[in-house]
């Protein structure tokens, strides 16, 4: 993770507000369900188990497989994370109230990527089963 920054969001409505620890570094993951959630794919930052929410009765959860679950603000809809087990979260990148200085370095499930879209900068490319092995779930 890069230089680690203390960091704050909310959902669209600002009902769900977090704080967080996270780098700059987005993961773009490419997997049918995260596509499936979010109408393409997701991007987020890894904040690991550095988040605190503010009104966290306002978070629906969904478990989305047996290793992680997604959540998403029950008022307005806006997805907020994807958290591991161990609670381990990715925050979705637009989430963020200041997200200017994130790069994307990670793309995840490249294999599932569909060809209509693509990024232009150079990232490191994971497959499905080299993404399944980095996160210990092979």
């Amino acid at each position: 993770m890069s230089d680690v920054k203390n960091s704050s969001g909310s959902c669209l409505c600002g009902t769900v507000k977090f704080a967080a620890q996270s780098g700059n570094s987005v993961g773009v993951c490419h997997c049918s369900m995260c596509r499936k959630w979010n109408g393409g794919p997701q991007m987020a930052v890894y904040c690991g188990d550095s988040v605190s929410f503010e009104n966290e009765q306002s978070i629906s959860v969904y478990k989305s497989s047996e290793w992680a679950e997604r959540g998403f603000c029950k008022n307005c809809g806006s997805h907020l994370f994807y958290r591991l087990q161990g609670n381990q979260h990715m925050i979705l990148a637009g989430a963020f109230n200041n997200n200017e200085y994130f790069i994307v370095e990670n793309q995840y499930f490249i294999d599932d990527k569909p060809s209509f879209y693509r990024f232009e900068n150079e990232t490191v490319n994971l497959t499905g089963a080299e993404t399944a092995e980095k996160m210990g779930l092979s």
